[in-house]
């Protein structure tokens, strides 16, 4: 164990092709996996956004997340009460992701602790984020929710970026994403552009005018 603490390098690894392991590149718009398919592999994503989306019995669709570069898809595989494919990845853009075996993903967690323990930050992260979600659902109003998701998308407040561009992504999922209708996204957006938080063309730019919004009562 000690030779392996000196010598595995989380992000090399997750960087190149290899045993249990394969790069594969996903055009904008193309499916990665099904909802209800068979938990086989995680994912990793080296370049590009994709998204999360559950579909009803009823056929209503929510999108629940969109991950970007050093995210991971597809973690439920890692449990054995899990077999199936909670919900569906589309690449949102051009995407390349490393797709790693179920096998493969529990052998190296369970032999690094540079892995494991990048993987545990990210599942912590994630249900700090869905904690954060639902308390937006429950108490912000639709405006809120969608000026913190614009922010959230934009990565706002990295390394002091006073702003940052969305990804390329259509009002009818952030419609999705905050839970009301396109015609309210379209509103609010472009409230925001005549206020000066945003600026938009063929994507979103984020303004640092933005948390105003948020924490305005």
């Amino acid at each position: 164990m000690a030779d392996s603490l000196e010598t595995f390098d989380v992000q090399q690894f997750l960087s190149k092709a290899g045993v249990g392991k394969t790069i594969a590149s996903f055009s904008k718009g193309s499916p990665i996996y099904a909802q209800g398919d068979t938990c086989d592999a995680v994912y990793y994503v080296q370049d590009g956004t994709i998204k999360l989306t559950v579909v009803s019995e009823s056929g209503k669709q929510a999108t629940i997340a969109l991950l970007n570069p050093g995210d991971f898809a597809g973690e439920e595989c890692m449990s054995t009460l899990q077999p199936f494919r909670s919900a569906s990845a589309t690449a949102l853009t051009d995407c390349v992701l490393l797709r790693l075996t179920k096998i493969e993903m529990k052998r190296v967690v369970d032999a690094e602790v540079a892995m494991s323990g990048l993987f545990i930050a990210h599942l912590l992260a994630r249900t700090n984020r869905i904690q954060a979600d639902l308390i937006d659902q429950l108490f912000n109003s639709s405006e809120k929710r969608l000026a913190r998701t614009l922010l959230l998308l934009a990565n706002f407040g990295k390394e002091g970026v006073t702003e940052t561009l969305v990804p390329d992504i259509s009002q009818e999922t952030l419609a999705a994403m905050i839970g009301c209708t396109r015609s309210r996204v379209n509103f609010f957006l472009n409230r925001f552009r005549k206020l000066g938080f945003i600026d938009y063309d063929e994507r979103i730019r984020v303004n640092k005018s933005l948390l105003q919004v948020i924490l305005h009562d």
